[in-house]
């Protein structure tokens, strides 16, 4: 099994953090999802901290959490593989899984696995990042285009609802722009420090986050995104 690792707590996000622009619309997606497709009992696949529970827990009789770990704050009900799920056949009316499916090498095998747990007419809401640096290394495999989605998803035997893109070309870009800098911030060098200056004391992380947020809605084109929500259904 995998070390314990930091995960998400909450879905609380500020307009300066360096992370706005890719939280602004991939929770506003989940939401969005969440409230039209969750229902019943609810597996929260890949769960982590389970940050999403205030949203689903609303709207489904029962929720249960599983992970390849346990979490930061030991809410994970069920350790376990993805590939493997301990669970009987359609036993699930929802199976919720966000940024997960990147870190699984076998992802046919997870979304196989997604497909035998739920019952006939359940959905499945998943998210994954489709521009992103590498993260939570070295458990991370994968980037999905939405036409390797589709076909990932039907290829189990979901019908698919729709594939989204969580913003478009403009998210996208400022979005690296900011980690490219971060990422600059460890070093001592003269040029990082002015750098840091400039993003955290003088304000151009807020700054660029709200233009990047205008000018994605204003300009939508999602040939670029962050990441893609996938909502399906087991139709057998």
């Amino acid at each position: 099994m995998r070390q314990e690792m930091p995960r998400l707590k909450g879905m609380a996000i500020k307009k300066k953090s360096p992370d706005y622009i890719h939280l602004y619309f991939l929770m506003q997606d989940i939401k969005e999802a969440l409230n039209n497709h969750a229902k019943g009992s609810l597996l929260d696949l890949g769960c982590g901290n389970k940050p999403y529970k205030e949203w689903y827990a609303p709207l489904t009789t029962e929720s249960t959490g599983c992970d390849a770990t346990q979490s930061t704050e030991h809410l994970v009900d069920t350790i376990c593989l993805a590939t493997a799920l301990p669970y009987n056949n359609s036993n699930f009316d929802t199976v919720f899984s966000t940024q997960v499916l990147e870190h699984v090498y076998d992802h046919h095998s997870m979304i196989k696995e997604a497909y035998r747990v739920l019952k006939p007419g359940g959905n499945i809401i998943l998210t994954v990042p489709f521009t992103w640096e590498l993260h939570e290394e070295p458990y991370d495999f994968f980037r999905i285009s939405k036409h390797g989605l589709k076909e990932l998803f039907e290829e189990a035997g979901f019908e698919i609802s729709y594939i989204k893109a969580n913003g478009g070309k403009w998210a996208a870009m400022f979005q690296m722009m900011l980690n490219t800098v971060y990422s600059t911030f460890k070093y001592k060098t003269v040029k990082a420090k002015i750098l840091k200056m400039l993003f955290l004391e003088l304000r151009f992380t807020w700054l660029i986050n709200q233009f990047a947020v205008w000018a994605d809605k204003k300009y939508r084109d999602d040939v670029w995104t962050l990441n893609y929500i996938v909502v399906a259904k087991k139709v057998e």
